[in-house]
């Protein structure tokens, strides 16, 4: 831990204990910290295909059980994974300010398994089949199993989630730019801030003056805009902004 750990958390440690309405924008590197493989760095080639290559509308169209062996695969990987200290805070969290808010591109449902409800998912969950004809829904625990149907029509049902090529979820992201708009301090965790239209949220809260602080142990195209940047793994920063707050009284 850096010499000057709790000293640099402090600027965003003052937004926070002023702050009534707070938005967190997290990406891969937030389930990463819980052994979640980033989408681009799980391997390389997955039976001969890039992730890339199976997470397509056209990849499903033309072989489906390819594509949900895939998702099957993810999905028993997934099984054994636990929230961690970052997604177990941003949870409590929930419950310290008027309004908290997490808008999410993680597909893996950690966030809503340590406790957030008010949560966007961008790009969709994992854990849902969806009908291919009659778009009825079901949330799903099991990782095994055939090619999932759906319950209601018996068509071939997908994965949940947004694939390379599609439009997000109807109302999602505006849904995500009003809250990016009301929000005083954003916090944006883990996140590359190269996947658009994700990536233009901050810019957003900036436009509406917004305290955005960046928590990244990598720096990002939005580094040099930040208010604040935190070069750090986010299980390390959230339990010590807990602790600072809870000493100042505001939890």
């Amino acid at each position: 831990m850096p010499d000057n750990f709790p000293q640099s958390l402090e600027p965003l440690a003052n937004e926070l204990r002023k702050a009534s309405r707070v938005l967190c924008l997290t990406g891969a590197g937030v389930s990463a910290e819980s052994g979640v493989p980033t989408f681009r760095d799980s391997g390389g080639l997955w039976e001969g295909s890039r992730p890339e290559d199976v997470a397509t509308p056209e990849a499903f169209e033309r072989d489906p059980d390819l594509v949900w062996r895939f998702y099957l695969a993810r999905r028993r990987n997934l099984s054994s994974v636990r929230p961690n200290p970052a997604h177990e805070v941003i949870a409590r969290f929930e419950t310290l300010f008027p309004e908290f808010n997490v808008v999410t591109q993680n597909v893996d449902g950690l966030h809503q398994q340590a406790g957030n409800s008010r949560i966007l998912c961008l790009h969709g969950d994992i854990w849902i089949d969806r009908c291919t004809v009659c778009t009825f829904e079901r949330r799903v625990e099991a990782s095994d199993g055939p090619v999932p149907r759906c319950d209601q029509c018996g068509a071939l049902a997908r994965p949940g989630v947004v694939w390379f090529g599609e439009m997000l979820p109807e109302g999602v992201f505006e849904q995500a730019v009003q809250l990016a708009a009301d929000a005083q301090v954003v916090l944006v965790v883990g996140t590359s801030s190269q996947v658009y239209p994700a990536a233009s949220l901050a810019n957003v809260a900036q436009q509406s003056s917004a305290f955005v602080a960046e928590i990244n142990p990598n720096a990002t195209p939005f580094s040099d805009s930040a208010d604040l940047v935190i070069p750090l793994n986010a299980g390390m920063v959230f339990p010590e902004l807990e602790r600072m707050l809870a000493e100042s009284g505001r939890i």
